[in-house]
């Protein structure tokens, strides 16, 4: 998984567990994306914002500093997608 893709899923399921704090697959799953980011990639100190409706996520990337930005209706789609199947919120 490229480093981009890696950020971007990670923030796609952060929001959902943030959404879902009950969901305890979510929960893992953000875990496990934080772990991919953090071992695979070596960043650390990720940190999101909102800005003219982007999620800007900062990090360091061995000891650099680094930046991406995604719209957020893209980082909310997983979220919504999930909330729209009736077998999830059963």
């Amino acid at each position: 998984m490229t480093k981009d893709d890696a950020i971007f899923n990670w923030l796609q399921i952060k929001y959902v567990a943030e959404q879902r704090t009950n969901d305890q697959a979510a929960q893992e799953t953000y875990q496990f994306f934080t772990a991919i980011l953090t071992e695979d990639h070596k960043l650390d100190e990720l940190q999101v914002q909102i800005a003219d409706g982007m999620y800007v996520v900062s990090f360091t990337d061995e000891g650099k500093p680094g930046q991406k930005k995604f719209p957020a209706e893209f980082v909310r789609q997983l979220y919504l997608d999930i909330e729209n199947e009736p077998k999830f919120n059963q």
